[in-house]
């Protein structure tokens, strides 16, 4: 069970959003998260080279170090983020209960959330995925709750390339699709049109084209 100093909560519960874009893409894909990063960062830069010598600068740690990480030769990349989410009512609920207040600009942060990296997705090697997941138990309930959280993960699959957002509960558990090659959707993963993972990776374009 992982810990998060920020909020001093267990984590108990996994849940997260998986996107699935092609590798050519996970330079873009992260320089669009790191906009969406806290306006005064509190750490120091971090600076990062990704497989194929894409050099990024971005406002996060990894393993809560800011030291350089080179990827060059690795298969998975760890990043501890903080992102800024509109808040919407689920989010409003969450600072009346003991979260952080929202922004000036109404904007709000909700605590760590973890991105693991992985240059050759466990769906499908052709395609990276970018997993964010949520620091907490409190925090994984406010992702299912959340629609502007549910919102910032579809925009950024659509604006970094991607083919595929998933909503995933991390314990084996069906998954919901959010977002499919450009379109915002609710289906399930096995459920009746994607009776198994092999049957939506099977909708995703060649990633060489």
């Amino acid at each position: 069970m992982r810990f998060d100093p920020a909020q001093g909560e267990e984590w108990g519960l996994t849940y997260g959003y998986d996107i699935y874009l092609r590798s050519q893409n996970v330079a873009q894909a992260l320089a669009n998260l790191a906009e969406l990063a806290p306006p005064a960062p509190r750490v120091p830069p971090l600076k990062l080279t990704l497989p194929g010598g894409d050099r990024l600068v971005l406002p996060f740690t990894s393993h809560f170090k800011s030291e350089p990480v080179d990827c060059s030769t690795s298969s998975t990349l760890e990043l501890d983020t903080s992102i800024m989410f509109d808040v919407d009512d689920a989010l409003r609920a969450y600072a009346e209960t003991g979260g952080p207040e929202p922004e000036a600009d109404g904007r709000i942060r909700i605590g760590y959330i973890y991105a693991t990296i992985r240059f050759e997705s466990f769906l499908h090697p052709g395609y990276a995925s970018v997993e964010c997941w949520a620091a907490t138990s409190g925090m994984s309930r406010l992702f299912a709750r959340s629609t502007n959280i549910r919102r910032v993960f579809t925009d950024l699959a659509a604006a970094s390339g991607g083919v595929c957002c998933l909503f995933d509960t991390g314990d084996g558990g069906p998954e919901q699709v959010c977002w499919l090659n450009g379109e915002t959707t609710q289906e399930m993963v096995p459920g009746p049109r994607f009776p198994d993972r092999r049957a939506l990776v099977a909708t995703w374009s060649d990633p060489e084209r």
